[in-house]
């Protein structure tokens, strides 16, 4: 083995320490030339090591351990060997993939090219920022102005488009021809060949959408007013537009689906799930549907009731996407009003819960519950972060005495906002919610859980009891000692009037689960008992038929299984992948290394040794904040460095002055900002750190975002760092997010792909992850980094989830049987059943025995093949000790719900599967 020295490298390192350390290199009869030189590489100075091979007998050899001096890092290259990659065994064979991985590296990154292997300290991996244009040379004008102008000669381009391109695609001959090229074998060529298939019915769909718009005149009427509705959803304060109309991936989903909206189409028992990349534009699409039923259904004469229920997963639903439900269905607002066309009010409601809005709002408050008296108490609820209507962020809350309410109010009614009220079409308390029942409701997963112990809720599903003759006060139900006439208002006792729409109006047209992808475990187990109940609730009442079930995910791991035991019902996505990964007819995936200014992302890997994770972030936030701080005091100096106009400092120093700190837990986080405030050093600069958890209260999360959204003039009074969990990771669209330290892998790799993409949504992001090499997924995941990145959805872990558990059944079977109760008995009894007496004696009237209830529930959750016996059996015994306690209950117990079997009541929310129990504290001496 012959070493070479060049430069000061020597003097540096000293000769002998080289050769010692590079001794073994040569080992297993290999000669080989090793060149050991100093270079200046990505801006730093590295020992650089080549290790050339000249013996072609022996092409293997073993890496040498090699010393680091000073500032210098080493880097190890060796070329001229044979190779062979490996292949990643983690994955299964694709038509659409390549599984080679040119080379692992053990405790360091590897960088292949034309046959040379480098190591390398990080791994770097470039995403590009899609292309959503069309491939064919004619493209249409998909702007929201023509489109609400004459749609249909546009469509027809897009929709003729696509299915010429996939008979050129997804033609037999055409595969044949890819699999010579590719090596396919036959198993992947019927996978292809299914694929195909997949593809046609996908561009039927789209023509059968178009085809209905064209011969239904309300409903393409409804879809040119929804285009106009979200031409006012997109339009910024100052009148500019933030997109000028749809990505053709958007309009074709709406096409494919837009026949659910006549409520009469077989196509419902599928679950439709809009599958795109984060940052692509799904929430928009899934509104567009909605916002189009909204409009058709009033055009049609359906006057009021919820048309639409969108579920989020996270406690903490952002009210960033609020806002945008708010803004699109203004806009619809705006128009049925110009149109004339009959109905309320256009309105949303935001149902999550008492931990961010009341449930209701009592006349005498207790402890802890909101109390009218107080003047401060309605801002505490403020959701909204700018008026819908006008765009403005002159928001008030009050409180309506009157009509019991509490109010969005625009400031700048009658001085120019077109929303012509005093209080906005929103509403944030339960009981509002079931009095007005909003056009749509958006909120979260867990409020399902009413449905065991909330009989208002019926409103959602079948007909409300009548209309309180008392203006302002709403729909009421079954009444009860404290509200005689089912009216939700204090003191109401007024006349009950009948409904104001035919009974058939009432109930779901769609509900909508977001992130579908992160209902797993026993949050799905469970969610999935409760899916099924609402279907039959809604099924139950005369005339009624479960509604359309749309969906959205990031992934499609597992999603056909996963969609049928949430749903009992078959899976479809749109849209289908193209024949080459990342490329396909809606978008297409550049490579940024060859296209110029089409970056979206850079990954880079990092495995800290020797050093603690909170370290290396700490002196990651310092150097990029003293770089930013650099750029704010020397914008000639940095941008001339860089190569940038001048012109462009301040805007660099907005977009890349926020540093966003990601946690896997909550502790992590706490860690993390303490960190932050205590071991940054950023010279002059103070660091203002702020934290964003599940635990963050709601008004500290509008104070961060309004802070982020208008950031203060002076960089030094601006937030730097966030440090955050996963509740960023869903529906926060922040602008200035653009670089990110994650600390350890999250959990799973969906929360990897939704939580990196919350940077670089505009402007190219940079995503540090520091892997624990301590734990095998992390160091898995960094050897195989950029496959990792590339394939991401291919690494997503199939979800785990069952509905047939008797354990899971245990914590629904309460809230299930008191639903039937609730939401079915007393609608077929036309009176309350509250107490026992009433309800045993209802039962017998109608002949509902055990079994008969065994019957509807197996029905209901889809238990009815020969191996749910196990479950049929638990059920039955269930039911039948529910029925022996109704009957014989102890003197004092007069409600149903008092007497369900082993003490469990019907759960509070969807998460609550573990026993709670207490913490006290006392009996020690601080001191």
């Amino acid at each position: 083995m012959n070493v070479a020295f060049e430069g000061d490298t020597e003097q540096a390192f000293g000769r002998s320490a080289l050769e010692e350390a590079l001794s073994n290199v040569g080992a297993g009869g290999l000669s080989a030339e090793v060149r050991v030189s100093k270079e200046r590489r990505r801006g730093r100075s590295e020992l650089f090591v080549q290790v050339v091979n000249t013996s072609p007998a022996n092409p293997k050899a073993r890496d040498g351990n090699v010393l680091s001096r000073q500032l210098y890092e080493v880097s190890l290259q060796i070329e001229g060997l044979e190779t062979q990659p490996y292949m990643l065994e983690s994955l299964p064979d694709s038509f659409r993939y390549d599984r080679r991985i040119e080379a692992y590296g053990h405790n360091c990154g590897v960088e292949a090219e034309g046959g040379v292997f480098r190591s390398a300290d990080t791994i770097v991996v470039d995403g590009g920022r899609p292309e959503y244009g069309t491939p064919s040379p004619v493209q249409p004008d998909l702007s929201f102005e023509t489109l609400a102008d004459a749609p249909i000669e546009q469509l027809e381009i897009l929709v003729a488009s696509f299915e010429k391109w996939v008979d050129e695609h997804w033609e037999e001959t055409a595969l044949l021809r890819r699999k010579e090229e590719n090596g396919w074998d036959d198993r992947m060529m019927d996978e292809a060949l299914g694929e195909a298939q997949k593809a046609h019915l996908e561009a039927l769909r789209i023509r059968n959408g178009v085809d209905l718009l064209r011969r239904n005149d309300d409903l393409r009427r409804a879809f040119k007013l929804m285009n106009e509705a979200m031409k006012h959803s997109a339009t910024k304060v100052d009148g500019k537009l933030k997109y000028e109309g749809w990505r053709s991936f958007q309009i074709a989903f709406l096409l494919s689906t837009i026949s659910s909206v006549l409520r009469d189409d077989e196509g419902d028992d599928f679950v439709d799930t809009v599958w795109f990349a984060t940052g692509g534009g799904k929430t928009e699409t899934y509104l567009g549907l909605l916002v189009t039923a909204a409009l058709y259904e009033r055009i049609k004469g359906r006057k009021t009731g919820v048309t639409a229920w969108s579920r989020f997963p996270l406690r903490m639903l952002s009210m960033q996407q609020t806002q945008r439900f708010a803004n699109a269905l203004a806009g619809a607002e705006l128009v049925r009003q110009r149109e004339e066309i009959p109905g309320a009010y256009i309105s949303l409601g935001y149902f999550v819960g008492r931990e961010s809005t009341p449930n209701r709002l009592a006349k005498r408050p207790k402890s802890g519950e909101p109390d009218f008296n107080d003047p401060d108490m309605p801002g505490r609820y403020k959701v909204l972060l700018q008026c819908p209507f006008c765009k403005h962020d002159s928001l008030d809350m009050g409180f309506n005495r009157e009509l019991v309410k509490l109010e969005h109010r625009c400031n700048r009614r009658g001085k120019g906002c077109p929303w012509k009220m005093p209080a906005l079409p929103f509403y944030v308390v339960d009981d509002e919610i079931f009095r007005f029942l909003p056009t749509v409701v958006i909120g979260t997963l867990d409020k399902a859980a009413l449905m065991g112990f909330q009989a208002s809720i019926a409103g959602f599903f079948a007909p409300p009891n009548g209309f309180c003759s008392s203006i302002g006060h709403g729909h009421v139900y079954a009444g009860r000692a404290s509200k005689k006439n089912g009216c939700l208002v204090w003191d109401c006792e007024a006349p009950v009037k009948p409904l104001i729409q035919p009974a058939h109006w009432y109930g779901l047209t769609m509900r909508l689960q977001d992130e579908v992808h992160l209902l797993r475990d026993s949050l799905g187990a469970v969610d999935s008992h409760y899916e099924s109940l609402m279907d039959h609730v809604q099924q139950a009442f005369p005339g009624g038929a479960r509604c359309k079930v749309i969906a959205s995910s990031a992934t499609l791991s597992g999603h056909d299984r996963q969609v049928g035991v949430l749903f009992n019902r078959p899976g479809r996505v749109f849209p289908l992948q193209g024949v080459v990964s990342g490329e396909s007819f809606w978008s297409s995936q550049p490579d940024p290394g060859k296209t110029p200014g089409q970056l979206l992302r850079r990954y880079v890997a990092v495995a800290p040794r020797g050093v603690t994770h909170e370290f290396v972030s700490d002196r990651t936030v310092e150097a990029m904040q003293r770089g930013v701080l650099r750029l704010t005091k020397e914008p000639e100096v940095v941008c001339t460095e860089a190569g940038i106009d001048v012109a462009h400092a301040s805007r660099l120093v907005s977009f890349y002055g926020v540093n966003v700190v990601y946690g896997n837990t909550v502790r992590d986080v706490e860690a993390i900002r303490r960190s932050l405030e205590g071991q940054v050093d950023v010279g002059q600069l103070s660091l203002n750190a702020v934290t964003l958890t599940g635990n963050t209260s709601f008004a500290e999360v509008r104070k961060v975002l309004n802070r982020l959204e208008e950031p203060e003039p002076a960089y030094a009074d601006r937030i730097h760092a966030v440090a955050a969990s996963s509740m960023l990771s869903h529906g926060v669209d922040v602008e200035r997010f653009n670089i990110m330290v994650i600390h350890g892998l999250p959990l799973t790799t969906a929360e990897f792909i939704q939580t990196t993409a919350r940077v670089g949504r505009t402007y190219p992001g940079l995503v540090y992850v520091l892997h624990r090499m301590s734990r095998e997924r992390d160091a898995a995941s960094f050897r195989q980094f950029v496959p990792y990145v590339k394939q991401g959805d291919r690494f997503v872990e199939p979800v785990p989830v069952t509905r047939r558990s008797r354990r899971v059944l245990d914590l629904t079977l309460p809230g299930l049987a008191e639903a039937r109760r609730l939401l079915v008995h007393e609608r077929t009894a036309d009176k309350a059943l509250t107490m026992i007496q009433q309800y045993t004696a209802f039962l017998d009237a109608e002949g509902m025995s055990p079994q008969v209830e065994l019957e509807e529930l197996l029905q209901a959750l889809g238990f009815t093949n020969e191996d749910d016996h196990v479950l049929r059996r638990h059920v039955m015994q269930w039911l039948e000790l529910w029925e022996y306690s109704l009957r014989n209950p102890a003197p004092n117990i007069v409600f149903p719900s008092k007497v369900l079997p082993h003490g469990r009541a019907p759960m509070q929310s969807l998460r609550d599967v573990e026993p709670s129990a207490p913490i006290h504290t006392g009996g020690f001496d601080r001191d």
